[in-house]
């Protein structure tokens, strides 16, 4: 029976989460805890990659983070960004996050609905004469750049940010004792592996979201007990409660 779930995200800043519906729903108990965390690269390892910044005229947004090393790198290196910078974001939740940094104004930013790249294709199109730059992490496929390319778009991939193990304590390790663990990318599986070598799955469900992490879990040899998206499920929230109402019927 599944009473504790381990969330390998951070905690949803807000209450209206589906999460937590979920918890309320199911009488489980959701404890946030992210496998991974960002940490921003240096100027001096930025500049390896021989990339300016004011070549470009418009700037990828997939992340909060993105947009934090941006221009935390623009800082650090007293680099400027004109107001004409124009910022393509997947959701409007990281749009807005540019705030942070600069002035907002809704003819310079984009956004699209989905979360996908593939939603913010059509706007990007229309700005066909702009030269692209697009910040990852330093773990990342070359989906964004074929997508791109397949349009004929002007872009540059660099890497602004890393993503690395966010290791457990002693006391996190003794206390470790999750009926189900749900996995967001590749390295929160490599975070796992890595934290508890001796890792037993037993009766531990494993649950993913996105094709890259399910096979992470098949390639380090544990069971994958539930994988998202679906057609029926397209959440991790959803296919969450598909999952645990399937299983007290089962009960």
């Amino acid at each position: 029976m599944i009473q504790k779930i381990l969330i390998s995200q951070p905690k949803p800043s807000s209450e209206k989460s589906h999460y937590y519906d979920i918890a309320a729903k199911h009488n489980v108990e959701l404890v946030f805890r992210p496998f991974i965390k960002v940490e921003g690269i240096t100027a001096r390892e930025f500049r390896q990659q021989h990339i300016n910044i004011l070549d470009y005229t418009a700037v990828v947004f997939t992340s909060r983070h993105a947009i934090d090393n941006y221009f935390s790198l623009a800082k650090e290196m007293r680099v400027t960004i004109p107001e004409s910078m124009k910022y393509f974001c997947v959701t409007e939740t990281v749009s807005l996050y540019i705030q942070k940094y600069v002035q907002y104004r809704k003819r310079k930013v984009f956004f699209g609905t989905t979360g996908k790249i593939d939603d913010l294709l059509p706007q990007m199109v229309k700005h066909k004469n702009e030269k692209y730059l697009v910040p990852q992490s330093n773990v990342h496929n070359d989906a964004i750049k074929q997508l791109l390319d397949s349009k004929k778009l002007q872009h540059t991939e660099c890497v602004m940010y890393r993503t690395v193990s966010n290791d457990f304590t002693e006391e996190e390790i003794k206390a470790f004792d999750y009926d189900m663990l749900v996995f967001f990318s590749p390295t929160g599986i490599q975070a796992l592996t890595k934290n508890f070598p001796d890792f037993k799955q037993d009766k531990i469900r494993i649950a993913t979201f996105g094709p890259t992490t399910a096979k992470a879990v098949i390639d380090a040899g544990l069971r994958l007990d539930l994988q998202a998206p679906s057609e029926k499920c397209p959440s991790m929230t959803s296919a969450l409660d598909d999952y645990l109402t399937k299983e007290k019927k089962g009960k």
